[in-house]
């Protein structure tokens, strides 16, 4: 299919006859960029080219003319070019010239004015995935490898085992629901993309997707003979994914797994360790900031192993006889300030010998 715009109308040269018969001049030259990520002008479409070609490009207002730097070859003869996406400029008008020579004389192919974001064409749509909802509907859903996907139009092609046509339905999101399906039929599902006429204006509609299945495959239309009584079943669905999608998952699951049995099992080992290591330094620090008091039993071990427990003054090792109450200890006796100027006082305790005692008597 010829891209409007893309077509190169034939200027031939005078004496180039004999040229012309042993290499025709190609159709005309289709650029098709793919995806935005790379695109491709070739031409002699069909055709058996002798001839090398050579192509130049330019975008309007922007010198200086250049070589193609990729070329395409079909038999050791060029039949088109491919740039690559830092060559790539969109909105912008842009030029193509092609000159063939053949036997020292040149044939040279002007271009038309083309402009690139009408030349977009989508990858195909990817991930089609088919949802039961309720009261007999289904849901389909898919996804696209176009960058912009708020740029893209989709159509979706259906039909059923007992269909002879297909249905072509067009949608303007990524989500298409079928009102009521038939449990007895199997169905089958396409989709394909087209960049809207908000983003440029084309119709390069891109490949159509792996079909996604759904539905009762024991039966198909056209058998002959009665058909053959089976259990009632619930109808399959069947889910036909892209390569990539399948080697996303598998990557997917290799991380996890790496996750699970080898990250999760040393973290905890070190959270561990780095929490008991925590709870003997802490123990460390407590017994400094909040010292243990100290336990006087011990000091009173003699009082209970020697004297039985007798805490009266008469076990003291001086006193020789019981003392009277008038032989108790005077009272404290304060005897001199601290030397540091404070209110506390030094206090002393006088015992009273019985012979002090009785001469302060009489």
């Amino acid at each position: 299919m010829a891209v409007p715009g893309a077509s190169l109308v034939p200027i031939l040269l005078l004496g180039l006859g004999t040229c012309l018969a042993a290499s025709p001049s190609p159709k005309g030259v289709e650029c098709i960029l793919f995806n935005e990520e790379y695109m491709t002008c070739t031409w002699g479409s069909g055709q058996t080219l002798t001839a090398n070609y050579s192509l130049y490009y330019w975008y309007e207002n922007k010198l200086p003319v250049v070589e193609c730097q990729q070329y395409l070859w079909d038999r050791s003869v060029r039949i088109g070019c491919r740039f690559e996406q830092s060559e790539i400029i969109q909105f912008q008008a842009f030029y193509v010239r092609v000159n063939a020579s053949c036997n020292g004389q040149t044939l040279e192919i002007p271009s038309n004015r083309m402009e690139l974001q009408n030349l977009v064409k989508p990858e195909a749509p990817v991930n089609l995935t088919i949802h039961n909802m309720s009261g007999n509907q289904l849901q389909l859903t898919w996804s696209s490898p176009y960058p912009k996907e708020q740029c893209l139009e989709h159509v979706v092609k259906y039909k059923s085992n007992k269909d002879t046509s297909w249905t072509n339905q067009e949608v303007k999101g990524v989500i298409f629901s079928f009102p009521s399906v038939d449990y007895e039929k199997y169905y089958t599902f396409y989709v394909r993309s087209k960049i809207n006429n908000y983003c440029g204006n084309t119709q390069l509609w891109s490949e159509w997707s792996v079909p996604v299945f759904w539905g009762n495959n024991s039966t198909s239309k056209g058998s002959s003979g009665p058909e053959r009584p089976r259990s009632p079943r619930r109808p399959r669905s069947v889910l036909t994914v892209s390569p990539r999608l399948v080697a996303g998952v598998a990557e997917e699951q290799l991380q996890w797994f790496w996750i699970h049995t080898v990250l999760i099992p040393i973290a905890s080992c070190l959270l561990l360790l780095v929490l008991v290591v925590l709870l003997v330094r802490m123990e460390r620090v407590w017994v400094i900031i909040m010292p243990r008091i100290p336990n006087p039993s011990k000091n009173f071990d003699d009082l209970f192993i020697t004297h039985n427990g007798d805490f009266q003054v008469r076990w003291l090792p001086w006193l020789t006889t019981p003392l009277s109450w008038w032989q108790l200890p005077t009272p404290l006796t304060p005897l001199c300030p601290s030397r540091n100027g404070s209110e506390s006082l030094k206090m002393l305790w006088r015992v009273s010998s019985p012979t002090t005692v009785k001469a302060s008597a009489t």
